[in-house]
């Protein structure tokens, strides 16, 4: 088994929501924001087969996704994931940015999604891509639960 710390991303570390916050906020146009995220998406490690194996493909999602996570000696929990979409990469990119690195009782205390909301970027997605959003937030907070 691969230990899935090993997947690394730079979210919720190098990359911060102050980081996004300075990306998105000069763009007010929606294609540049989608640029950016397809940027970011860029920058998300992609999973093996056996990474993708242990995390759970998430259901609800225009393209396959894939979200994992594991939980450190601290409490502290590490997320990992992937996607076949372009844009729904950067989206994950975004959400492992909010949730990496806390506390399952942080977690469950705060919408996931609350990041989107702050960087704009939920207005103008599809139906389809909010339901898919949804549902990987939904994902972070079982995480939670069964940490």
């Amino acid at each position: 088994m691969i230990n899935p710390a090993f997947a690394g991303h730079p979210f919720g570390s190098a990359v911060t929501p102050e980081t996004l916050k300075t990306i998105f906020t000069p763009h007010m146009a929606w294609e540049d924001k989608y640029r950016q995220l397809i940027l970011l998406g860029k920058q998300l490690p992609s999973l093996s087969d056996e990474l993708k194996e242990q995390a759970r493909e998430i259901a609800g999602c225009e393209n396959r996704v894939w979200l994992g996570f594991t939980l450190s000696a601290e409490g502290k929990l590490h997320f990992f994931g992937d996607s076949e979409g372009r844009i729904v990469r950067g989206l994950l990119a975004v959400l492992l940015t909010a949730v990496e690195g806390k506390s399952a009782s942080e977690l469950l205390d705060a919408d996931p999604l609350a990041l989107f909301d702050k960087l704009e970027l939920r207005a103008q997605l599809s139906a389809s891509r909010n339901q898919g959003l949804t549902a990987l937030a939904a994902a972070v907070q079982d995480a939670a639960r069964q940490a």
